[in-house]
C-alpha cells in the first residue's frame, strides 16, 4: 500500500466521517438551544400564571369586602324600617 492509495482512502473515508462528526456537533448545540428556549418559555409562562392568579385573588376579595359591607349596609336599613313599621303598629 503506498501514499497515493493512503491518502485516496483517507480522502473517501475520513471526509464523510468527519462531516458527519460536524453535523452532530451542529445538531446537538442547535438542540440544546431549542431546550433553552422551551424552559424559558415555560417559566414565562409560569410566572403569568402565577401574576393571573394573584390578580383574581385579588379581585375576588375586594369583591368580598365590598359585597360583606354593602350587605351590613342593607341590615342596618332594613332593621331601621323594621323600627319605623313598628312604630307605625
Amino acid at each position: 500500500m503506498d501514499i497515493h492509495n493512503l491518502a485516496d482512502i483517507i480522502a473517501n473515508q475520513g471526509f464523510p466521517i468527519a462531516l458527519s462528526i460536524l453535523l452532530i456537533f451542529r445538531i446537538d448545540r442547535f438542540m440544546q438551544e431549542i431546550v433553552t428556549a422551551q424552559k424559558e418559555g415555560y417559566r414565562q409562562i409560569l410566572e403569568n400564571t402565577k401574576e393571573i392568579h394573584n390578580t383574581i385573588t385579588t379581585l375576588n376579595q375586594q369583591n368580598r369586602e365590598y359585597y360583606s359591607l354593602r350587605f351590613s349596609e342593607v341590615q342596618k336599613e332594613l332593621s331601621g324600617m323594621k323600627i319605623e313599621l313598628g312604630k307605625i303598629e
